[in-house]
């Protein structure tokens, strides 16, 4: 059976006190993504003591970037471990 498409839809989020009108399919998973992303860039913001935006939100990116690189890792891992068994 064919999924069905969902209606894309336009949703405004916040981070960093910057306004950003995006369309989705799934905007509480947007709004959600977008709560996370905003808490980590002012976390980061307190961490760097910067007001260099670009900065902060490169910064901000590499983070979360190290935190995938460890979830895959430890996600191949998990299935490599499953495999054996």
């Amino acid at each position: 059976m064919a999924e069905e498409k969902k209606a894309t839809q336009r949703v405004v989020v916040e981070m960093f006190g910057l306004t950003y009108q995006l369309k989705t399919d799934d905007p509480e998973r947007l709004k959600r993504l977008a709560a996370e992303g905003d808490r980590r860039i002012k976390e980061m913001s307190r961490k760097v003591r910067s007001f260099d935006v670009k900065r902060i939100a490169a910064l901000t990116v590499l983070q979360m970037m190290d935190d995938y690189d460890q979830l895959r890792r430890d996600y191949d891992e998990l299935v490599q471990l499953l495999e054996e068994k």
